[in-house]
């Protein structure tokens, strides 16, 4: 009798709080979120670093941060460029490229972080509308017609593999973590190769694999120092650059010989 009644307590307690939370007059819960710094300098001496992403669930009806109510789904998303994929075949002994594919728009840097594995957030229709995760990323080769499906797929995997190992493609499924009810926080890894250039910090609330709200922000990666001065001067003035590097790299080797010179 007593495990009836506390059973009905539960039950009683559990429609009262879906009742509050869907009751029309109570404020929608919404994301507001941010990045801990707008700028990275790049420099010679730049070495990588890392950007806090922060933010807060409003109007949370979530009773504690470990009792999983929201997903919060991180995606940091560098300037789309063109990216070639090559493939080695062993040609007479020697390996050679023989076949390649390029991808007309493929992100320069994709960094994902989440509440818990994606697939078991949302389903894969809102995943491939907003392309979070490699899979969902829309990676479209230049003259499609004149390839198959798995030839597409079987580069487009490769692609993904190479990005992973250069450190400019990451994941991390249980990358956010709740520190309140509302407050979450995720660090995004930038390494030392990341193309510089904007990213773009987005944020996704999600309940029950629905979109509550999303949030946009923009980190800008900018050369600094004599690594800017070298490449505006490379960009600008190319047979200059050009010829002032001949120029250093046989006083170089000047000085190298007369150092090293062998005595008479």
């Amino acid at each position: 009798m007593r495990r009836f009644l506390s059973a009905v307590i539960v039950l009683m307690f559990a429609m009262t709080s879906n009742a509050l939370a869907e009751a029309p007059g109570r404020p929608k819960e919404n994301v507001e979120a941010d990045a801990s710094t707008r700028q990275v300098a790049i420099t010679s001496s730049f070495t990588g670093t890392e950007i806090l992403v922060f933010g807060t669930v409003e109007n949370s009806v979530q009773p504690s941060p470990e009792a999983g109510t929201y997903d919060i789904i991180v995606v940091v998303e560098g300037q789309p460029a063109p990216a070639v994929v090559r493939e080695k075949s062993r040609v007479a002994g020697i390996w050679i490229n023989t076949t390649s594919m390029q991808f007309a728009v493929v992100p320069s840097y994709y960094a994902i972080a989440s509440t818990r594995p994606i697939d078991e957030i949302a389903d894969k229709a809102f995943l491939d509308t907003h392309q979070i995760g490699f899979d969902h990323i829309r990676m479209e080769p230049s003259g499609a017609g004149e390839a198959d499906t798995d030839a597409i797929e079987t580069f487009r995997q490769a692609l993904i593999r190479l990005k992973e190992q250069q450190r400019v493609y990451v994941k991390r499924d249980f990358g956010v973590t709740f520190i309140g009810r509302s407050l979450f926080r995720s660090t995004i890894a930038l390494p030392p190769n990341v193309p510089v250039g904007p990213l773009t910090a987005r944020v996704y609330l999600l309940k029950e694999g629905k979109l509550l709200g999303q949030y946009e922000s923009r980190v800008s990666l900018r050369r600094e120092g004599i690594e800017r001065f070298i490449h505006n001067f490379a960009i600008s003035q190319p047979l200059a650059y050009g010829l002032t590097t001949v120029v250093l790299a046989a006083a170089a080797g000047l000085a190298a010989a007369f150092a090293f010179r062998k005595p008479a």
